[in-house]
């Protein structure tokens, strides 16, 4: 029986993030995946993500972002890799939608630099934008884009080299949990810690299945599967790089979100946000329709025209969603040696080493820096077909 201070399990972006700041922080920590490391087949995928200070979700996590910030930032600085470049932001849709309001109560509630632009404003800046008519911007500088796979061999290198045990392909077939600890019976042995973090993104169900329980802990979450889509544009067109454009969300009419990544060396990314269908984690679909194909290329050809001349790449992202669409980071209801980390509903990566810090401080001493109120595991607690879409 192998013997660690701290047992994590799944190693996506929030898994890889906690073995790194537990192991600097002197904590010997075991972290486990049931398939790669990193494990490319549920959220940390695409290549690219977006990172966003003015967060139109709520206003609660711009501190968070702020610091994730910080975080890579040192990274890069101490690694020589560049993990985060700046574009600006630009999220526009109508002056009352969900976006643009949202986006302007976070800016203004914690004095964020912004612009308000209206349609003929975004043209002049971005000349190779075009918005709806009627529509609005919020221009915010700081946002840009994560390269997720320099962040997650940065993350993972730095874990090993401060002492972290990685271990690819390692199933956890059930576990228990007491007062002397946690044991994981897998299938490369029973591991055991005082302490265990449950990262498994759209797993987390299933991990929590597994307890050795007449009656497991289940969350209201359902796995959503969405699609990337990565385009190379038009001959002569211009604007289309990390050098002149921003990444982009766009609210539609039918209040869809589109969101748009510039070219930083694989093409323009773009995909809907949400709006996929629900499926079961080990059973999900990795092939692109030509419908699915079709409804990204022609909303990104509205938005920026010559952008979808040609399909480069695509990809299968799995969404682990809440009703709310908010976090679940939190004490096992049952079990206060195991700590939830949920950081879902296709927005969590930007945050991966501001919230291992929450996660650390949360596992090992029971309180956290941040106010993560807003992410307590007892508002999705019941079983998973009980989910209500959220309005």
């Amino acid at each position: 029986m192998n013997a660690r201070d701290v047992l994590v399990v799944g190693l996506g972006i929030h898994g890889a993030s906690l073995a790194h700041e537990l192991a600097r922080r002197g904590v010997s920590v075991l972290a486990v995946d049931a398939g790669s490391v990193p494990n490319h087949g549920g959220s940390t995928t695409g290549r690219t993500r977006i990172t966003r200070e003015a967060y139109y979700e709520h206003p609660s996590y711009v501190p968070l972002v702020q610091r994730a910030t910080e975080l890579w930032l040192e990274l890069e600085e101490l690694t020589g890799t560049v993990l985060l470049r700046r574009t600006g932001g630009l999220m526009v849709g109508p002056a009352e939608g969900e976006l643009v309001r949202g986006t302007l109560v976070s800016s203004r509630a914690h004095d964020l630099p912004y612009e308000l632009l209206d349609g003929a404003a975004i043209r002049q800046r971005f000349p190779a934008l075009h918005p709806p008519e009627g529509a609005v911007g919020v221009y915010e500088p700081n946002a840009g884009v994560l390269l997720l796979d320099a962040c997650m061999r940065t993350l993972l290198e730095q874990a090993q080299a401060h002492g972290a045990l990685i271990r690819s392909h390692v199933r956890v077939d059930s576990w228990r949990a007491d007062d002397d600890g946690v044991t994981l019976n897998t299938t490369d042995g029973a591991l055991h810690a005082p302490r265990a973090v449950f990262t498994a993104g759209p797993w987390l169900n299933l991990l929590l299945a597994a307890e050795q329980s007449p009656s497991p802990l289940q969350l209201r979450l359902e796995v959503e599967r969405q699609t990337a889509h990565w385009f190379a544009a038009a001959p002569g067109a211009i604007g289309l790089g990390a050098d002149a454009c921003p990444v982009t969300m766009l609210e539609r009419d039918d209040g869809s979100m589109l969101y748009t990544l510039p070219d930083v060396g694989h093409g323009v990314k773009a995909s809907f946000h949400h709006g996929g269908r629900i499926v079961e984690p080990d059973d999900v679909d990795r092939t692109i329709g030509a419908a699915e194909e079709e409804r990204v290329r022609s909303g990104l050809e509205e938005w920026m025209p010559g952008a979808a001349h040609r399909v480069l790449d695509d990809g299968v992202c799995l969404y682990t969603n809440t009703p709310d669409r908010h976090f679940v980071i939190d004490a096992h209801t049952a079990h206060p040696n195991v700590t939830l980390v949920s950081a879902c509903s296709g927005h969590g990566f930007k945050f991966g080493p501001a919230l291992a810090e929450v996660v650390a401080d949360l596992s090992l001493e029971g309180t956290a820096a941040f106010d993560i109120s807003l992410f307590r595991a007892e508002r999705v607690l019941g079983d998973r077909t009980a989910i209500r879409t959220r309005p």
